[in-house]
């Protein structure tokens, strides 16, 4: 989906009332991959700080990685807490409880919106809206997306992963999709 679209898009997807819906919101403000979003468990969230750590086995590079919590994701997990039974540590539950959401999910509810777009292509969107819309440096969006930056020996030297540089983009995203006021 072009960036220009998001916001008319989340605003759509604000006025469904399901699980999926709030998941796949949950996945454009944070800019993660589907796989990160239906597998996040609670103990990976910690809302005082306003971060989510998904561990490395759960990355696709393996690597552990921080992504900051903008206000309405903050919401999306308050709403989803409201929800969380004892039986479960899963955040987005599927249609059975302590189940995470189907792989399928993201894809049957944008069907049913009418859009032939992936859930995956939103993290291309947020790449776009970074580069064109913004003066956040090319690293940092790469590092929101969890994506290696830099050659060999540059990621020995760069062990920071820029949480609270990020947490001001990610604030300004959520901005731009409609979602609050930047931090």
């Amino acid at each position: 989906m072009p960036f220009e679209d998001v916001p008319a898009f989340v605003g759509k997807l604000r006025a469904k009332d399901s699980i999926s819906a709030r998941a796949l919101e949950f996945l454009i403000l944070t800019a993660a991959r589907s796989g990160e979003v239906m597998g996040a468990v609670w103990s990976e969230v910690d809302l005082a700080k306003k971060v989510w750590t998904i561990p490395g086995p759960r990355m696709k590079a393996g690597k552990e990685h921080q992504v900051p919590l903008c206000p309405r994701a903050l919401t999306i997990l308050t709403e989803m807490a409201k929800l969380h039974t004892e039986d479960g540590e899963i955040v987005f539950h599927g249609g059975k409880l302590g189940q995470p959401l189907s792989t399928m999910a993201f894809g049957m509810l944008l069907r049913r919106m009418d859009l032939d777009v992936t859930a995956h292509g939103f993290r291309s969107s947020f790449r776009d809206w970074a580069g064109e819309k913004t003066n956040f440096p090319r690293d940092l969006a790469e590092q929101a997306l969890a994506h290696a930056v830099g050659d060999d020996t540059e990621r020995a030297y760069r062990r920071m992963q820029g949480l609270e540089r990020r947490r001001k983009m990610m604030a300004d995203w959520a901005k731009f999709c409609g979602a609050g006021p930047a931090v």
